[in-house]
């Protein structure tokens, strides 16, 4: 299994033959509004640029996957993506909850199963979804929380994607449970103009790490103007805690391979 990191929450699980391009922000730097207007948040985004290897791994993208979209969340779907996804046909496997909001915008949509909290077929193997809190109290009333994904791949590490999340008992309690392989999580503590943080940032990627025994992999670093974690301090914190060793903090770009020999520790 390889992961290639392109920006922001934007990735390519490469599975055999399958390329799945996950929650894809294609959009030209500064083309997208600011996510916030106070404390000198008025940026615009994405503030960095894809890499240049984009267009050569977008090329090779078979399907989508969307854990959501709706509520302007354009930072796991923007027009630019809904336009490229629209124009190659690209099969798009989301939630029953996505699915009429996608079609209506002319992508090839392919809803998981209604009952999709219990595993569902995904290629040679199952898919989970797994409940987010993008945000608590009064944040999280205007959020659109979506969901993180589970796959499980004859052969493959089992993979955890948790989709725009804070750290919560029930994602406490499915890590201890379930301690996937490899693990994807959002990292840079966002929040807008009202309320509290509406993903993980330093500190709960340390206590992520710390309940699981896989590889942790941090991404939404230094893409994004609500985002003020980079890529230097998270990696400083997980030395000091004592888990740089299975905390992965990869470039925009860079590509991770991972086996079902994961170490763990």
């Amino acid at each position: 299994m390889n992961i290639t990191q392109l920006r922001n929450a934007t990735l390519i699980l490469q599975v055999g033959s399958h390329r799945i391009l996950v929650d894809p922000m294609l959009a030209r730097k500064d083309a997208l509004p600011p996510l916030g207007f106070f404390n000198g948040r008025r940026q615009r985004n994405p503030t960095v640029e894809l890499p240049i290897s984009a267009d050569s791994e977008l090329a090779q993208v078979t399907h989508c996957l969307i854990t959501h979209c709706q509520k302007g969340h354009f930072d796991h779907l923007d027009r630019a993506a809904k336009k490229w996804l629209r124009e190659q046909q690209i099969p798009v496997i989301c939630t029953p909850h996505d699915a009429a909001y996608l079609s209506e915008r002319g992508l090839n949509v392919q809803p998981l199963p209604e009952d999709h909290h219990n595993p569902s077929a995904f290629f040679d193997g199952t898919i989970k979804t797994v409940r987010c809190t993008h945000g608590e109290g009064l944040v999280g009333k205007f959020m659109e929380h979506g969901v993180g994904y589970l796959i499980e791949l004859p052969g493959e590490p089992s993979l955890y994607l948790s989709g725009d999340t804070v750290m919560t008992a029930g994602i406490r309690d499915f890590v201890r449970s379930q301690q996937p392989d490899v693990s994807v999580i959002p990292a840079g503590d966002a929040s807008l103009d009202i309320g509290g943080d509406i993903i993980m940032g330093v500190a709960d990627v340390i206590e992520f790490a710390r309940l699981a025994r896989g590889i942790v992999l941090a991404n939404h670093l230094e893409a994004l103007s609500h985002c003020p974690v980079t890529r230097s301090e998270l990696q400083n914190a997980a030395l000091s805690a004592g888990i740089g060793a299975r905390l992965r903090i990869p470039k925009d770009g860079e590509t991770l391979e991972f086996t079902c020999a994961q170490p763990r520790t």
